[in-house]
């Protein structure tokens, strides 16, 4: 689910919660050592992904915050944030040899360069987090 992020919409906020639960408590946090990503520049993505970000010249990155049922991808184009809304169930994760992170959620995608070790530590952070609050079937959705 792709969504205008940049205002406060309780219908918007609500969506997001339901998707993928409502946002850590400042201790969960800490125990989590942080639940944001560093700076994420984006290589390619879907064609709905990139009507929004060609429609200014700055860099295209993003950045990813750990939710407990799923991840929102945001990424700002022209004075507007976009969230990609991806629950658990959803998310799909490639790894090239290039380096390159290709993230999926049914028709969207987004492919993320991955240059420090800073952002192989996340990603990794972020697949310990998915194994342990993934649901184990379909039916527990």
């Amino acid at each position: 689910m792709l969504l205008n992020v940049s205002y406060n919409n309780k219908e918007i906020t609500k969506k997001i919660d339901e998707e993928v639960g409502k946002p850590f408590t400042l201790k969960e946090r800490f125990a989590l050592d942080g639940i944001g990503s560093p700076k994420l520049f984006i290589v390619d993505s879907s064609i709905e992904i990139k009507n929004l970000l060609i429609l200014d010249n700055n860099t295209n990155s993003c950045n990813i915050e750990l939710r407990p049922k799923g991840i929102i991808i945001r990424f700002r184009s022209l004075l507007e944030t976009f969230g990609l809304i991806i629950p658990y169930y959803k998310f799909t994760l490639y790894k090239t040899d290039l380096g390159i992170y290709t993230i999926y959620r049914d028709q969207y995608f987004i492919k993320i360069k991955s240059d420090t070790k800073a952002i192989q530590k996340f990603f990794t952070k972020l697949l310990g987090h998915r194994a342990d609050n993934a649901p184990p079937n379909i039916e527990d959705i």
